[in-house]
């Protein structure tokens, strides 16, 4: 009984029609409980998944719970909230994060989630608690991962929602309701086109359509035209196939006719015996002919259809070998290593099994000995081999015969169709391999056929080495001079003479540059007297928190995951400055951390040790250069030393987020005992005078500035891409002059500030628009790579989690710089 049919157009707008009637008056209805509802859900989804991702990083070692904190765990957080989390044990032990924060929440003893309001450090937070279920040795238990969040975004979304949506849903419902029904109709134009274009063709054209239709029908049309192309091309086969089994079997059924006839008529037995002879002859060669050209056929078929699965390479040798009779099989000998036979071969089975059977039975046919089976494995490949001592082939010949229908003269009257090593080839090639012919010393011939192993390619066996040789490196590492990690203190005096108003700041860059900066605040604050103490970002991240320096009216870091850390945290004064509508959505954060800066990480050179020509100007090909150069550049390529360095980890940890070839690079490092340094000036100091040869993530402030006061160094911005940063203002909640240090953060926004970075100190403006050789647009234009600045957020504290950085280190410390 045929399906009675129904209007896709009629039921799209009736359903249409309703449902958004429908959601307009449920919505106007409910729209507190919607506000509040959809707010908290949202917000509870990102704070779930952020959960459930630290979940996921959860393992068990030597009954230690360890986590690293995968990078996406927070970079979901995109608003000004703040974010906490921590991770127990199963025995309640704190593993990482803030200890303090579980002190008040339950234990999981499920999965979760788990929400709950709750008051942490002075603040309202919803905390998402899940749990992750862990076995050891010795125990099963579950491990508790809490992930909290400050409500303000929530309960502005839902005020947002609350003050705005009436309005906005009254008009979509009306607006909503003209589309449907003026719109509907139009949307089916283009299938009715559709239609028409098929109904027109004639029964013999598979040409692709070429319709134009909407993105929602365009993989049916890319369908329609794949099934239409696989359409021509087996009936392509098909016909060819006819053609050319009707030419070749058409000779050898002649032969046949004819000796039967003349045997009809022999009288004399011995000479019908020998007709009869020719006559089983040929009935041997039409029958492997034709046996030849199905196979051919449904090889094809099977490899048009991509028919895969994974073999072991030794079982489909033993498959080949049971095939023959027992007479070949003796003279069959099959060497292969345990790595051979094991081998894992991804392809069709039938088709392997037909390649080597191809192989095996020429060899065996074209020769009286033994025929032996070999083979091995290395970077990637397993290559087969399979020996004779027949007559061999030519090496005029070699080629031809991997043609169809061509046979070597050595063949002689050997019974043969001339499609064995044609499909050989074809199969070897389908697998992504190779088929070659070879003499085989004092005489006979060998075929080589290599196969990719699974998962495996030369590429990564390659990888694999390099990264292996290194637990060879004996050497001892070349460090750079030890720099002065003391704090640098400056005053300058206020310009009217008084003393009474006195800004502290404390920072990492250098005083030189910073110089200017205070000069241009002090032409506006001319009674403010500003001391600037110089410090390195881990040292003056690690004294601020210890207590041991006082606390600052404002400071300064080029580690902007250091900020961030310490604005989570709740050491950081909120400030809503005039300018701040000026700065990049990435430049700030919470109202409380300020980027002022725009400086890329860069690589330096000596002209005099490394042409213009040679210079890397990618990652890749910094890598490659030092992989293969290494004895020219031993102890000459230096970086920051990221275990002391805070801008040092933050570039190297967005370089692992975003280079697959950062290990690669890495170990390339290691490979010519590359130097490691605190500070980008000692780096530069060392490509200036020529004692190294290259700087690598190096920042484009001081190194541009640098280079305009003569320093004999080289720049290339990378052309592949450019990490960006931008140095953090924060002002301290303890700050003694609040007042001056927003003074400061203001200045440094406004244009007479940006122009200042943007001018002889090359530090960057990160505003636009900004006048100065350094401007944001200008550095950008100096190199065709990506521009990828480094967003001032929450997700900059995923590197910064305890056990995720000592492995980060570890792992640095083995593949850059092993220890003798």
């Amino acid at each position: 009984m045929p399906t009675k049919s129904f209007s896709i157009q009629r039921r799209i707008v009736t359903l249409a029609l309703a449902l958004l009637l429908t959601a307009a008056v449920v919505l106007i209805v409910f729209i507190r409980d919607y506000a509040e509802r959809a707010s908290d859900r949202a917000f509870d989804r990102l704070l779930a998944a952020s959960a459930l991702t630290i979940a996921g990083a959860v393992q068990v070692e030597d009954d230690t719970v360890i986590v690293e904190l995968p990078f996406a765990s927070f970079g979901m957080f995109s608003g000004q909230d703040r974010v906490f989390y921590a991770v127990e044990d199963p025995s309640g032990r704190a593993v990482t994060g803030y200890e303090d924060l579980s002190a008040d929440l339950p234990e999981m003893n499920s999965a979760g989630p788990v929400f709950i309001d709750t008051s942490y450090r002075g603040e309202l937070v919803r905390v998402a608690s899940v749990g992750r279920l862990t076995s050891s040795g010795s125990d099963t238990d579950w491990v508790t991962i809490h992930v909290a969040e400050t409500q303000n975004e929530r309960e502005a979304l839902s005020a947002e929602i609350l003050g705005n949506a009436i309005v906005p849903v009254v008009a979509l419902t009306l607006l909503g309701v003209a589309l449907v029904w003026f719109g509907i109709g139009r949307m089916f134009a283009p299938l009715y086109q559709l239609e028409r274009e098929l109904r027109a063709r004639a029964p013999d054209d598979l040409s692709p359509l070429d319709v134009p239709v909407p993105v929602e029908v365009s993989h049916l049309v890319s369908a329609l035209n794949a099934f239409m192309a696989r359409l021509g091309s087996a009936m392509d086969r098909v016909t060819g196939l006819v053609a050319e089994a009707a030419h070749e079997v058409r000779t050898p059924l002649a032969s046949l006719r004819a000796q039967a006839e003349v045997a009809m008529d022999e009288q004399d037995p011995e000479a019908l015996r020998r007709r009869v002879g020719r006559i089983h002859q040929g009935a041997i060669q039409a029958s492997q002919l034709v046996s030849q050209l199905l196979m051919e056929a449904t090889i094809s078929h099977r490899l048009e259809n991509q028919e895969t699965d994974t073999t072991a390479f030794g079982a489909v040798v033993e498959d080949v070998r049971q095939r023959l009779d027992p007479d070949q099989a003796r003279r069959l000998v099959v060497d292969l290593a345990e790595a051979v036979a094991a081998a894992p071969i991804r392809g069709d089975r039938v088709a392997l099994r037909e390649m080597v059977r191809n192989v095996v039975d020429n060899a065996l046919v074209y020769s009286d000995g033994l025929v032996e089976i070999g083979g091995h494995v290395g970077e990637g490949m397993m290559t087969m081999s399979v020996s004779d001592r027949g007559p061999g082939i030519a090496d005029a010949e070699k080629p031809l015969v991997l043609e169809r229908f061509k046979r070597g003269a050595a063949s002689g009257s050997k019974v043969g169709s001339g499609l064995g090593l044609s499909i050989v080839k074809r199969v070897a090639e389908a697998h992504r391999g190779a088929l070659r012919l070879a003499d085989r010393p004092d005489g006979g011939l060998v075929v080589e056929i290599d196969l990719p192993l699974v998962g495996r390619t030369r590429q990564v066996e390659q990888l694999r080495k390099a990264l292996g040789s290194l637990s060879a490196v004996v050497l001892c590492l070349l460090l750079m001079a030890p720099q002065d990690a003391q704090a640098a203190s400056s005053t300058y005096p206020a310009p009217d003479g008084s003393t009474g108003t006195v800004l502290t700041i404390v920072g990492t860059t250098d005083t030189p540059l910073f110089a200017d900066f205070v000069t241009g605040f002090q032409a506006v604050r001319p009674d403010v007297t500003v001391e600037y103490d110089e410090q390195d970002s881990l040292p003056m991240y690690e004294n601020f928190l210890s207590g041991a320096m006082a606390p600052p009216d404002l400071l300064i870091s080029s580690a902007a995951d250091l900020q961030i850390k310490l604005a989570n945290d709740g050491h950081a004064m909120a400030y809503d400055s005039p300018w701040l509508g000026g700065l990049p959505d990435w430049a700030h954060w919470r109202n409380e951390v300020f980027g002022f800066t725009f400086e890329p990480a860069v690589i330096i050179y000596n002209p005099d040790r490394i042409t213009a020509a040679e210079v890397p100007r990618t990652h890749l090909t910094l890598a490659e250069m030092l992989e293969t150069q290494s004895e020219r550049f031993r102890g000459a390529i230096a970086t920051y030393d990221i275990a002391e360095s805070g801008v040092g980890y933050l570039l190297a940890s967005q370089d692992q987020l975003i280079s697959s070839n950062f290990w690669r690079l890495a170990a390339a490092f290691g490979r010519v005992d590359a130097r490691f340094s605190g500070s980008s000036p000692a780096i530069l100091n060392g490509v200036a005078d020529g004692s190294l040869a290259l700087g690598y993530n190096v920042l484009g402030s001081y190194a541009f500035a640098r280079k305009a006061a003569g320093a004999n160094i080289e720049i290339v911005v990378p052309d592949d891409y450019v990490l960006v940063l931008t140095r953090a203002m924060l002002i301290p909640r303890e700050a003694p002059y609040p007042d001056l240090a927003r003074a400061f953060v203001d200045f440094a926004l406004s244009p007479v500030g940006q122009a200042i970075a943007a001018g002889p100190t090359a530090l960057g403006s990160v505003v636009t628009g900004a006048k100065g050789d350094w401007t944001s647009e200008a550095i950008a234009a100096r190199g065709r790579g990506v521009i990828q600045p480094i967003p001032l957020g929450p997700a900059l504290l995923v590197s910064l989690d305890q056990q995720r950085r000592k492995r980060f280190l570890d792992s640095w410390g083995e593949i850059a710089s092993p220890k003798p």
